[in-house]
């Protein structure tokens, strides 16, 4: 076989693969074998890294210990309003982003058959990101209070290899920033060093396509948008 034949192939792959790939709102309870967790995460660590320093570190939760994580979020995020934020984050957005996610916002409330006025649906749709949209597992990502923005990056390169891992291997995922909103329950619970900051979590395992909320596939800008090119 030639090998343009071969590259051919393998960028058709990546192509379907990273082109299917979107936040999923809803899963099955069937839990993930070990075995290939392992491989999934095995798979993500090959992302890139300014100098290889791999700055970025996985915390996954499963069973009781996910239940447990999902209520104290609930009662204390919501119920309390206590929020433990390692990185700051101010959701406003401006401009097309403004639109962006107006329009993914709306996308979503019309799957879940939600009216514009309807606060209380709004509030229960808001909620299902703290029960995880019942994925059976959680990982949260971590990065060392000595990383600044270009580690973030890294971080960010390790998540989106992550998430492409888990979706070539039969799973959906969602990231979530909400999951960074309470850094301090999360250490105490998993015991993870003082040194070791929040950045956001992902919610996976297998898909609930069933589901109307996980039929929505959002556009993307227009290449001419967002790439520049000179000569």
């Amino acid at each position: 076989m030639k090998p343009e034949t071969t590259n051919a192939k393998a960028s058709g792959s990546f192509d379907e693969l990273t082109r299917s790939r979107r936040s999923i709102r809803g899963f099955l309870p069937q839990q993930v074998e070990q075995s290939l967790l392992d491989r999934v995460f095995e798979t993500a660590a090959y992302a890139p890294s300014n100098c290889n320093s791999q700055p970025w570190q996985c915390h996954v939760v499963s069973g009781d210990l996910r239940d447990r994580l999902s209520r104290i979020f609930r009662e204390q995020t919501i119920g309390q309003g206590r929020y433990s934020m390692d990185f700051p984050y101010d959701p406003t957005y401006q401009g097309v982003y403004r639109k962006r996610q107006v329009d993914v916002a709306v996308l979503l409330y019309q799957a879940l058959g939600i009216e514009r006025d309807d606060k209380k649906g709004r509030l229960k749709a808001w909620m299902r990101n703290l029960e995880f949209f019942d994925a059976p597992h959680v990982a949260f990502v971590f990065m060392p209070d000595w990383g600044g923005i270009r580690e973030a990056c890294d971080v960010g390169m390790y998540a989106q290899n992550l998430m492409l891992s888990m979706k070539a291997h039969g799973l959906a995922s969602c990231p979530q920033t909400i999951l960074g909103y309470d850094s301090e329950t999360l250490r105490r619970e998993l015991k993870i060093a003082p040194e070791m900051r929040l950045l956001f979590g992902i919610s996976f395992g297998y898909p609930d396509m069933s589901l109307a909320e996980n039929q929505i596939v959002p556009d993307r800008a227009a290449l001419n948008e967002s790439v520049f090119f000179y000569e």
